[in-house]
């Protein structure tokens, strides 16, 4: 009962168990049909002996005209029945592609949500006292307050590689995880330039950081004195390994993958965690379709492989980096 609830959830396995079993099917009506001539073959033999057995092979013509129909009939039996074979095959290929779209959304609408909240707690911490204090205030004092606060939202919220205060300057006041940071000049940053001449949240691409040793976002806010005042930025880097969380939720079938990928058609992140910002598939007609603002969700079928996508909308406040997720299923 355990294993049947747990295929009842996964839609797209239990398709794809049902094209192979079609295709099974056809293999045995190929057979069934190569009896079916193999017969017809034999009762025109026996006709043509019992032909030449005169009188005495009268008997064995009316078997022989009987197989003949029979073969007959099986063969065309047969034949509509590979026809509708071949109809149940092509709606399976439809109702998974329908499915995969949904895979799709429902991905790209779970990865929203989540960066939809990393933006939001970078706003909201830029705003603590402890954090204003550092940078309007600047004395050792007010720095490992400000050092404390960031190492206990760390450790609360697990989801990070660091918290960053800079000041005006460009310069890093606090760490809450990298202190040897402390000092160095982020001025020249694009993420730093943005916060600062906008007065409002950027958020980066996806990339990978030497600093934390591994694949991050950057959610940069501005932070202001009690008068409004711009005074410095807040820096996030969330670790992406944490995107996988989602990905790996996922129910696909053994041979599916699953894709997240930028506005430049990298990968940034899939099922088998190959080729991160390496592999590119711009060769796919469901990419282009996407990149060329064609389409944002449906699906295509080449190289033998249903691929559906959907483009993100963000979510809330958050307006996405233009990414996507396409889903590979193979077809029979």
């Amino acid at each position: 009962m355990e294993k049947l609830a747990e295929k009842e959830l996964n839609v797209s396995l239990l398709m794809s168990e049902l094209k192979q079993d079609n295709h099974e099917m056809q293999q045995v009506m190929k057979k069934i049909q190569d009896i079916s001539r193999k017969s017809n073959i034999l009762a025109l033999n026996s006709g043509i002996e019992a032909a030449r057995a005169g009188e005495a092979g009268r008997g064995f013509a009316v078997v022989a005209n009987e197989i003949k129909s029979f073969s007959s009939e099986s063969f065309s039996a047969s034949k509509e029945s590979e026809e509708l074979i071949g109809k149940i095959q092509t709606k399976a290929n439809e109702i998974i592609s329908v499915r995969t779209v949904d895979i799709a959304f429902d991905t790209i609408d779970k990865i929203d949500r989540n960066l939809f909240e990393r933006n939001c707690d970078v706003q909201a911490w830029a705003t603590f006292d402890a954090v204003k204090q550092s940078l309007i205030n600047p004395n050792p004092e007010t720095k490992q307050d400000a050092e404390k606060l960031l190492k206990n939202i760390y450790d609360i919220y697990e989801v990070y590689y660091d918290f960053l205060i800079v000041d005006t300057n460009g310069k890093i006041v606090v760490s809450a995880q990298n202190e040897d940071q402390v000092g160095k000049d982020m001025a020249n940053r694009k993420w730093f330039r943005e916060t600062i001449e906008t007065n409002s949240v950027y958020v980066t691409d996806m990339y990978y950081s030497e600093v934390v040793d591994g694949y991050t976002m950057g959610y940069s806010s501005p932070i202001h004195n009690d008068e409004g005042e711009l005074i410095g930025v807040f820096t996030t880097r969330f670790n992406w390994e944490f995107i996988y969380d989602i990905i790996e939720s996922v129910k696909l079938g053994d041979q599916s993958m699953l894709y997240l990928v930028n506005q430049e058609g990298f990968v940034i992140a899939s099922t088998d965690r190959k080729g991160t910002l390496e592999k590119n598939l711009n060769h796919l007609e469901a990419v282009q379709k996407v990149l060329g603002n064609e389409e944002t969700r449906g699906f295509t079928v080449e190289e033998d492989h249903i691929y559906a996508y959907c483009l993100t909308k963000g979510y809330n406040a958050y307006k996405g980096k233009g990414w996507f997720v396409v889903v590979a299923e193979p077809v029979q």
